[in-house]
């Protein structure tokens, strides 16, 4: 079975990809200087683009290998696969040209050879990818190459578990049975449950059974040492997925402290270079959308001056990332005696709103002014709207969790918004979107939800 020689089968596939990254190397070389390209200084030679593999293709392997690439990853898909790809080339090609730069290699290799490589490089990678995708998925509807496996463990967990596990059929993962506790014979996201925790053993007998995942619920964890023992004489790997459903609000990950596992609970995906991506569109984004409605701007600062007395702006104390406090700008709506009551929720059709402040808050022009908190770094376009200080003191003590969206910045506008869940409506589905969000964030989410508050800012709905 395929599965045995999975070593050798990792080799093969790191022999190919040096291989192939060695061949994109000198394939760059005759293209750059053996096709319809001009070579005004000569062709160099090819002995000296032949030696830099030397370097090249250790650097290769180490980069690749850094990426997981030649870790066994049923579930991983073709895409995350290749961005993994795309980043080991990128970072090689730095590499090559910081050297070049430093040890002054700039006559020797061409900068054309270089650009050439980096994209040669990552499609033939990516081909083999696809390549070995198909042949593995034809392998394993042949019957080669599969994994069988028993899930032990009843609840949500299991569930989870076994919803993975269908959503991947090209992974060749079986499942034989479900051990749980209660009636035997029932179904579990439509597999069988074969039997109880104390069946283990005799489960393992009849027929191949390749690995055990214990999914067992967070109250039944004394048992699992028991489990354990009973698996003790045979050879099947075990896998733990532990039952951290209940406290995974965010992103998670691992770690090592000198060798111990550490499970981050309430990692936020916007560190690193995805916090300078979202920080160059906030910046590029909201002074371009400045500069473009200024004369917008200026024109409803002098109607709210001529509509009555009272200030153009309104600045309300909110908190934003961290828990920390800022003043949020907005174009003033209300009368200035609005909150001489205390503060309270606004509404559709607040009797308290200005004539000049019900078309702005139809339309969300009140909002414009934010574009500055989003210049000056305590915004950002998209993100949990920010909430006033006052109110946060009451919904994080009724809400679970509440504090969870400011481990991102607060947005114009936000999941929750674009979904119609904003002022005066249900508190709980806007944290459960604004955690959606945190838990989900990509560039293209952002691009969606901006795209989606420009139609719903343009059909007038929500807007109160």
């Amino acid at each position: 079975m395929l599965y045995r020689y999975g070593e050798v089968l990792r080799t093969l596939l790191i022999a190919s990809d040096l291989a192939l990254v060695a061949t994109a190397w000198l394939g760059a070389y005759w293209i750059r200087f053996f096709t319809v390209l001009e070579a005004p200084m000569g062709v160099p030679s090819l002995t000296a683009y032949v030696a830099a593999l030397s370097a090249i293709l250790p650097v290769g392997w180490i980069l690749l290998r850094r990426q997981g690439l030649y870790q066994a990853k049923r579930f991983g898909s073709l895409l995350s696969e290749s961005l993994d790809i795309v980043k080991a080339t990128l970072a090689g090609v730095m590499i090559l040209l910081a050297a070049s730069f430093f040890f002054k290699m700039s006559d020797t290799y061409s900068r054309g050879v270089v650009m050439a490589f980096s994209l040669l490089a990552p499609g033939l990678l990516i081909s083999l990818r696809v390549v070995v995708r198909g042949l593995l998925r034809k392998a394993r509807k042949r019957g080669f190459n599969l994994r069988y496996v028993l899930v032990v463990g009843g609840g949500h967990l299991s569930e989870e578990v076994i919803r993975r596990i269908h959503a991947h059929p090209e992974s060749g993962i079986h499942i034989r049975g479900v051990l749980a506790d209660g009636p035997k014979d029932r179904m579990i996201m439509g597999e069988r449950v074969i039997g109880g925790y104390s069946d283990l053993a005799q489960a393992l007998k009849p027929e191949r059974v390749d690995q055990v995942i214990l999914a067992l619920p967070h109250d039944h964890w004394p048992l699992l040492s028991k489990i354990l023992k009973e698996l003790e004489d045979s050879t099947v790997a075990v896998r733990l997925a532990p039952d951290l459903l209940h406290v995974l609000t965010l992103r998670s990950s691992i770690e090592e402290l000198d060798g111990l596992p550490m499970i981050g609970l309430r990692d936020t995906p916007l560190v690193g270079w995805a916090s300078v991506y979202k920080r160059g569109v906030d910046v590029i984004g909201s002074a371009g959308l400045m500069l473009a409605t200024s004369p917008l701007l200026v024109g409803i600062a002098v109607l709210i001056r001529a509509s009555g007395p009272g200030g153009v702006l309104y600045r309300q104390r909110r908190v934003g990332l961290d828990g920390r406090e800022f003043k949020m700008l907005k174009f003033r709506t209300m009368r200035i005696e609005a909150e001489a009551g205390g503060a309270v929720w606004s509404s559709a059709d607040d009797p308290r709103r200005t004539g000049i402040g019900t078309v702005l808050r139809r339309f969300s022009l009140d909002e414009l002014p934010q574009l500055w908190n989003v210049l000056r770094g305590e915004m950002s376009l998209v993100g949990p709207r920010p909430e006033r200080p006052i109110f946060i003191q009451e919904f994080r003590r009724e809400i679970p969790g509440y504090m969870l969206r400011h481990k991102v910045k607060s947005g114009m506008t936000g999941w929750a918004q674009v979904h119609g869940w904003r002022g005066d409506s249900s508190l709980h589905k806007r944290i459960d979107h604004d955690i959606y969000y945190i838990q989900n964030w990509s560039a293209g989410l952002d691009f969606r939800i901006l795209m989606m508050t420009v139609i719903s800012v343009w059909k007038g709905r929500n807007a109160h």
